[in-house]
């Protein structure tokens, strides 16, 4: 058997980053994707950065990373005849991923409520920024405005809070919404299963960032306490000791446990074994309550000792010990990671220009079911013929 969801047909209109990730998820996995885009293309298509900096719809980064593995048709859903295409199109689909809020719906005469009357198995994912009710239905968003709206952004940035807060990179407020979305098809997929009838599932992109925000939510209702945002770690309702440790050559992440004995231990035959206790090694320190009283010393201390040192052997010596210790990687770093290459995570993916150029693979391995290697983003209406195919079987 190839893929999870082999067998699987999925319809998409969509070209927000939430709703085609979805898309992307579930082709990845096995399902075959078919976008249907206007007659113009998706506007992701004019979303650079672009290969070669062509910018013709066919070389955006962009639309190839979040369209990988799917098949294009183009419908202008605006006129009769592209209703009607499209309409013998989810016929015998099994999901459709809509990612156009209630006016654009209108505007277009589609109602995901009567598809679903008229479909009785169809499964209707509607994947939107703030749902399909409320009074910000239509309100336009970004992945930083679902950020800010939702409260993670509160939580990210620096120690210095006249540094206002800073968004996270690629686009973890959209991918957020995406794996709630994902959830949602697939309960809806086991439950029809059982009751042999589809449903709508209404994924609020803001809902779904309103429930991400980690300790932020218990910390409000019970204590009625705020947390603080700090410089890579977790926010807290009080400031915490810093984890990020600048190196002679990088900066590594490390979690200094001082209140449990076994990593305490550990930390101290380390610096000890480099001659840079400088007084940790005191039997005094063997007291938790006198660590945490000098806490100050030991932060000094550890700063200085992977201050002297280069992050990976200090990786590579901390983890060989059992603490938990990481480097901080660039973007770029990752596509020479001797782990990720050695599980064969990225894979070459030939272009519909002929290159050649490495996609990232999944980040699942299943026992049961082969992997599906990763096909190219679509040219548009590359898939045309599937229309034809569609209304003979009607």
């Amino acid at each position: 058997m190839t893929g999870a969801y082999k067998g699987l047909r999925i319809i998409e209109i969509a070209d927000l980053p939430g709703a085609e990730y979805t898309g992307r998820l579930l082709a990845e996995m096995g399902a075959e994707v078919i976008k249907v885009e206007p007659p113009g293309g998706a506007a992701s298509r004019k979303i650079g950065p672009f290969a070669d900096g062509i910018d013709d719809g066919e070389h955006s980064l962009h639309f190839w990373f979040y369209n990988a593995d799917k098949r294009s048709v183009t419908a202008d859903l605006d006129s009769p005849a592209g209703r009607s295409d499209f309409e013998h199109l989810i016929a015998d689909a099994d999901v459709l991923i809509s990612g156009l809020q209630p006016r654009q719906l209108e505007q277009i005469g589609l109602s995901l409520h009567q598809l679903v009357e008229r479909h009785p198995k169809l499964i209707v994912a509607a994947i939107t920024p703030f749902g399909l009710t409320g009074p910000w239905k239509d309100f336009k968003s970004s992945d930083l405005i679902s950020l800010a709206a939702g409260g993670p952004l509160h939580m990210c940035g620096y120690d210095d809070h006249s540094i206002p807060p800073i968004r996270p990179g690629g686009n973890q407020g959209y991918h957020t919404g995406t794996a709630f979305a994902h959830i949602g098809i697939l309960l809806a997929l086991l439950e029809r299963q059982h009751s042999g009838k589809g449903q709508l599932v209404d994924l609020s992109n803001h809902d779904a960032l309103a429930m991400t925000v980690e300790l932020a939510n218990p910390y409000w209702f019970y204590p009625r306490a705020l947390v603080q945002r700090q410089t890579c770690r977790h926010a807290q309702p009080v400031r915490t000791q810093p984890a990020l440790f600048q190196c002679a050559d990088g900066h590594v992440y490390f979690a200094l446990v001082i209140t449990e004995e076994k990593p305490w231990q550990i930390l101290v035959e380390w610096l000890t074994s480099h001659d840079l206790a400088s007084g940790l090694d005191d039997p005094a320190y063997l007291n938790a309550g006198y660590r945490q009283l000098n806490f100050d010393k030991i932060q000094q201390v550890v700063e200085v000792f992977f201050l002297v040192n280069k992050a990976e052997q200090m990786y590579r010596e901390g983890q060989r010990r059992g603490l938990p210790i990481g480097t901080l990687n660039a973007p770029e770093d990752l596509l020479q990671d001797r782990h990720l290459r050695e599980r064969g995570f990225f894979v070459p993916v030939e272009q519909a220009d002929g290159r050649s150029v490495e996609h990232p693979g999944a980040a699942y391995r299943f026992s049961a079911f082969s992997p599906v290697h990763p096909q190219a983003a679509p040219s548009l209406g590359e898939a045309q013929g599937i229309f034809v195919s569609a209304r003979d079987k009607r």
